[in-house]
């Protein structure tokens, strides 16, 4: 693995690890400070929203500027959010400030992370190292959960504590060793200027755009409600609950780790997306014949492991077809995932009041409908290509 690869990827592991920390600890703080319940949902929310908002921002910045500059800063920003969070002492415009500057964080850190490997790899091995970043961020999700559950014991406020310093020795790591990815600062300003985001959904690519928010939606829908419905039809427990999402933690890794690589020599992305699809759509089904433990998380692990082919295998693709610079390329994929995740929750839980089989049988057909991009994709690209080929024949007979 080369040297800047893998310090994106101890990067991503490093935040995730961290951000991990925190999230089993948020429901404890808002609870013992008395705080109605819907400020974990809106804690959770902005984040996200302020991460789809910022993050074509700062992938388009840093085609300007470099990558380098605004990964440090994504690290130095939420170390600070981090911390703001810690000494908050249950003041919730404190953590909403936290959580403000945590999204802005993630929006840099997301578009730009992803950018940098797409500078520093070719086509070939994009999408197998894309994988790779993917992988740190899902063990940083296993670990980051365990580790806060650990230094919970010395109080709930000390998790945010570490992951602030963890994320900052990370920032001072960054600003040793990692280099700048963009060679060419000036040639790249003047070859990309300040291209609109609506020329990135021009074309081909649009349709992976789409694709990346259902994908997003699809998955953010089954999280929000899984928990509930394994719950009621099972009478799962909270730490069986626990015990499935590591478990799906590990499938990811070794998906995004591994079983990628195999759908990333010769340009193999779309059928990896293709085959993806078709295992999300089956685990959505197959997770309402939930009989018990072991068949629940057999249907969430055959679930997660089609999502975690598509994510890598969309990015990939979009970075090669991409019209504008890589920064907003991935700024963009991050900021339509973000969205996913701020509307998939609201609509995946709404429809579960009604009924709590919904939400999965939504998911289900949406992941089948969502080959129709695919193909759209696949066509508008085809016939792009086309073009191309009669315009050099025409030019070289000319």
């Amino acid at each position: 693995m080369k040297k800047p690869l893998l310090m994106i990827a101890a990067i991503q592991l490093a935040v995730y690890t961290g951000f991990g920390m925190i999230i089993p600890i948020l429901p404890k703080i808002i609870k013992s400070i008395g705080a109605p319940p819907v400020h974990l949902g809106l804690l959770l929310s902005v984040y996200s929203i302020v991460s789809f908002i910022t993050a074509p921002i700062w992938g388009s910045y840093s085609d300007r500027v470099g990558r380098r500059p605004v990964i440090i800063w994504g690290l130095l920003g939420f170390s600070i959010s981090f911390f703001l969070f810690a000494i908050s002492g249950g003041q919730l415009w404190l953590m909403y400030l936290s959580r403000i500057l945590g999204g802005l964080s993630a929006g840099a850190l997301s578009a730009c992370a992803m950018a940098y490997v797409a500078d520093i790899t070719g086509e070939e091995e994009r999408a197998k190292s894309m994988g790779i970043v993917g992988m740190m961020i899902g063990i940083g999700f296993i670990l980051g959960p365990a580790i806060g559950g650990l230094f919970n014991f010395w109080g709930p406020y000390v998790p945010f504590y570490a992951a602030a310093v963890l994320t900052l020795i990370m920032m001072f790591v960054a600003a040793g060793t990692l280099k700048e990815s963009l060679q060419n600062l000036g040639e790249t300003h003047n070859i990309h200027g300040k291209p609109s985001r609506l020329k990135a959904f021009t074309g081909s690519t649009k349709y992976l755009y789409v694709l990346s928010f259902s994908v997003a939606f699809a998955l953010a829908g089954l999280e929000s409600t899984f928990q509930f419905f394994e719950m009621e039809k099972i009478g799962a427990t909270v730490f069986e609950i626990g015990i499935m999402f590591a478990v799906v933690g590990v499938v990811e890794a070794i998906m995004q780790g591994g079983v990628i690589r195999l759908f990333t020599k010769q340009g193999g992305e779309t059928k990896g997306i293709a085959i993806g699809l078709v295992a999300s759509s089956a685990g959505f089904f197959l997770i309402l014949l939930s009989e018990n433990i072991g068949t629940a998380m057999l249907y969430l692990a055959i679930f997660s492991a089609g999502n975690a082919l598509i994510r890598p295998c969309v990015l990939s693709l979009l970075t090669k077809k991409t019209s504008v610079g890589q920064g907003m390329t991935t700024g963009l994929n991050s900021s339509m995932g973000s969205l996913g995740r701020i509307v998939g929750p609201i609509l995946g839980t709404s429809v579960f009041a009604f009924n709590i089989h919904l939400p999965f049988l939504i998911g289900g057909f949406l992941s089948l409908a969502e080959i129709l991009l695919l193909v759209q994709f696949l066509r508008l690209d085809h016939r792009k290509k086309t073009n191309g080929n009669l315009i050099n024949k025409g030019q070289a007979q000319g």
